[in-house]
């Protein structure tokens, strides 16, 4: 199967929100085909307008299906109305994108296997609205999935025995690193479930990535995380995503040098 390399949007979110069309003209100019947006719904028209002028396709994005409300990863919360998931999947369909990925549910969530359940129960129900569309739902990990452990299983993994075989998922290497998980191993044990990765790569110095935003990330290929042997593990991937959460320098040049390496080590 061919892996297609693309961007999470949220990368680039200051940049959009001041100039839409500029700044995937921009992505565009780097070598990107593909992208990922987030909080697609409410912009539905504008961003499909301004990614076809762009010569960009988004195979995949991110809204929230498992959430009434959105809780920051520091713990500030701003409390967001979640669309229902009919609406996220027609928003979908205006943007040509076939595979909606649920990212995030906050950590006092992954307590104890019955929360877990309920978690999949309405990652699976979405799900069967999604079919009804030609839609696939996903979701997407941070650290506390995998910090979470229940009689030696993580929390991700307890997920992924619970959801619908409709249901895929979509793994952050940089952040199951973080968790104090294997990458390659885990992919390894998820299989064919996995059809994305976010390739974030960082230095995981402990000094720099317990900051929020992170501050160790780097361009791929260019840190710790093992990206190519765990994409070799992922037998059913079909994207390697390019994403930083922060990053000082200069951002465009860290996705192309991103995407320049995953192209070449993962890609086609």
């Amino acid at each position: 199967m061919t892996i297609r390399t693309s961007l999470q949007l949220f990368t680039i979110k200051d940049e959009l929100e001041a100039d839409l069309e500029g700044s995937l003209a921009a992505v565009a100019a780097r070598g990107f085909t593909a992208v990922e947006p987030y909080d697609f719904v409410r912009r539905a028209e504008p961003l499909a307008a301004a990614l076809s002028a762009a010569g960009l396709v988004a195979p995949s994005g991110h809204a929230f299906l498992a959430s009434e409300s959105f809780v920051n990863p520091d713990g500030s919360g701003t409390t967001l109305p979640v669309p229902s998931p009919t609406e996220v999947f027609a928003a979908a369909k205006v943007l040509g994108m076939d595979t909606v990925i649920d990212p995030y549910t906050e950590p006092a969530r992954w307590e104890s296997v019955a929360q877990i359940e309920e978690t999949a129960r309405l990652l699976n129900e979405a799900a069967a609205i999604g079919a009804t569309v030609g839609v696939r739902v996903g979701y997407h990990n941070h650290a506390h999935e995998l910090e979470a452990e229940f009689d030696g299983v993580t929390g991700l993994e307890v997920l992924a025995g619970l959801l619908d075989e409709r249901v895929v998922l979509e793994v952050d290497l940089y952040w199951v690193a973080r968790g104090g998980v294997d990458p390659v191993a885990l992919l390894e044990r998820l299989g064919d479930r996995v059809i994305a990765v976010h390739a974030k790569d960082g230095t995981l110095d402990p000094a720099l990535a317990g900051a929020y935003p992170p501050a160790d990330q780097v361009p791929a290929g260019e840190g710790s995380v093992p990206l190519v042997e765990a994409v070799a593990a992922a037998p059913a991937l079909e994207l390697a995503i390019v994403e930083f959460d922060h990053y000082e320098g200069d951002l465009f040049d860290a996705i192309e040098r991103s995407r320049v390496y995953l192209d070449e080590k993962v890609a086609g």
